[in-house]
């Protein structure tokens, strides 16, 4: 195997994520790698297709012939806003190939944050489908590209439309003519990714080495029983840390089958589970209890499911998890401060949940991949190989982060007390003034800012929410009007929807 163990680090210092899609390729070429949802049709163009550990390379490397072709230079950066399918993973390997640094964003972001986050870093290009759902996000792209100047291509998976560069023959380049751009010893310390998260001032990118990447995808990979060349399915997108570390990271790690589940059909994902026969789940914790109770393993081979909490808050009041019934699959619990860093932990016999114990000592021999421990103000601070080295060089960043401390801990921002029972970490909130809305982030002031500038009378505000970690919901005298005027801003949705009439109580108790 390419790269054994995270133990080996010194000898893995050339080792890239490219470099584990080509050994897999050469390693196992003919074996299956990548598996659309079979409903894509319904929110994206094209049809479902399964390709190979060979067809995958040969994509990815006509990929990244293609953007060095249009004149792009190592360490450009491309914005990605793909669905879950895989496209969305070949592209984000094809930019990693090309010497690029590749920049998901997130799915419900629109043409106001996409260009804010471009202008920010001073993308070169955008990589985007052309529909997903009822949102033509080719035009989001494009609307976008002409608000940053730096943006010079924008490439489009789903249709060929004027001004734009179609990616759609890349699985017919059956031998793409490119040379490799030369990488030194460092390569895989070199920054492969951005991905946003929020603070008080906004928009914020996290760069992250392809070390730093793999070490969290270890993290996961380390504490569940994934087994080598398993069968992976995932319903996060690649839009965050969490989803490149849980889905993408293991998932060439493994070198195992990823199975693509775009969020979310319950029917189709029994499917998926039963025709490919996964090995191991991927979900939003908000979801692994509801999958339980609805019989989505029974009579299947699942035997991880990893549950991802976005927001951490959320986890005390969780309900047990029935670890007594094997035919339910073990539970791991993958606990995300934002873009700072991620926890994994299976939970024992009891069902609860372990909880994240402050100090460095190793779990049953595995490398220590992230510690934490609680500041004299009370907030949590992580350290360790997954954790960001150094902010990216943008126009709003100026010398070193702010909030690491001398001992190179790095602090979430995230409120925590310690339990006294076990000594654990528990996390009692989300970060001051920040809403958490399913694993997108926005500053309440902002928020509240974007919509006093189209109605001074309006109000928005948070709630804590079981499904979602939090909710926004807004007054307004015309809420049709202001949730239009939102839309049309090119805000997220989510704010939007925060205006729109909802039912009575008693017309949703009814339904």
């Amino acid at each position: 195997m390419i790269l054994a163990s995270p133990r080996s680090r010194g000898s893995a210092s050339g080792i890239t994520l490219d470099h584990l899609l080509a050994y897999a390729a050469a390693q196992r070429g003919d074996d299956i790698a990548l598996i659309d949802p079979p409903n894509r049709a319904a929110f994206t163009a094209g049809v479902p297709r399964a390709l190979t550990y060979a067809q995958a390379d040969r994509a990815v490397t006509a990929i990244a012939a293609r953007l060095c072709r249009l004149g792009l230079q190592p360490d450009h950066v491309i914005g990605l806003q793909l669905p879950n399918t895989v496209e969305a993973v070949l592209a984000f390997l094809g930019v990693l190939r090309a010497g690029l640094i590749a920049s998901p964003l997130p799915l419900l972001w629109r043409h106001a944050d996409c260009a804010a986050a471009t202008a920010l870093v001073g993308a070169q290009g955008l990589i985007a489908a052309a529909r997903i759902g009822a949102t033509d996000h080719g035009a989001l792209a494009m609307d976008a590209a002409a608000k940053v100047f730096t943006v010079r291509h924008v490439c489009l998976f789903g249709a060929r439309r004027d001004g734009t560069v179609s990616l759609d023959d890349i699985f017919e380049d059956t031998a793409p003519s490119w040379e490799r751009p030369i990488r030194g010893a460092d390569a895989a310390a070199h920054v492969a990714a951005l991905t946003w998260d929020v603070d008080a001032a906004g928009a914020r990118p996290v760069a992250r080495s392809h070390l730093e990447l793999m070490a969290a995808g270890f993290e996961v990979m380390l504490e569940a029983p994934l087994a080598a060349r398993g069968v992976i399915l995932s319903s996060l997108c690649l839009g965050s840390l969490a989803g490149i570390a849980t889905t993408l990271a293991t998932w060439l790690l493994t070198r195992g089958t990823l199975v693509l589940h775009h969020p979310f059909d319950p029917a189709i994902m029994r499917r998926q589970i039963l025709d490919h026969g996964c090995s191991a789940v991927i979900v939003p914790a908000s979801l692994a209890v509801r999958c339980a109770e609805a019989g989505m393993f029974r009579g299947s081979a699942v035997g991880t499911l990893a549950a991802v909490w976005r927001a951490p808050e959320r986890m005390a009041t969780c309900p047990a998890w029935p670890g007594g019934d094997r035919s339910l699959p073990a539970l791991m619990d993958v606990t995300v401060f934002g873009e700072t860093g991620l926890f994994a932990a299976l939970r024992g016999d009891d069902g609860k949940p372990a909880g994240i114990r402050p100090g460095a000592a190793p779990r049953r021999g595995n490398p220590l991949l992230i510690e934490a421990a609680r500041t004299r103000s009370g907030t949590v601070v992580v350290r360790g190989p997954m954790v960001p080295r150094r902010p990216f060089p943008h126009a709003g960043a100026a010398g070193p982060d702010p909030r690491r401390d001398p001992d190179g801990f790095l602090d979430t921002s995230y409120p925590c007390r310690i339990a006294a029972d076990a000594g654990t970490l528990a996390i009692t909130g989300p970060p001051a003034s920040i809403v958490g809305v399913g694993g997108y982030r926005f500053t309440l002031a902002r928020l509240q800012e974007a919509v006093a500038r189209i109605d001074p009378a309006a109000m928005i505000a948070a709630f804590p929410d079981a499904l979602t970690g939090q909710r926004i919901a807004g007054m307004a005298t015309r809420r049709d009007a202001l949730a239009e005027a939102l839309a049309a801003g090119g805000h997220n949705p989510l704010v939007a929807g925060a205006f729109r009439p909802r039912r009575s109580a008693d017309s949703r108790n009814a339904a």
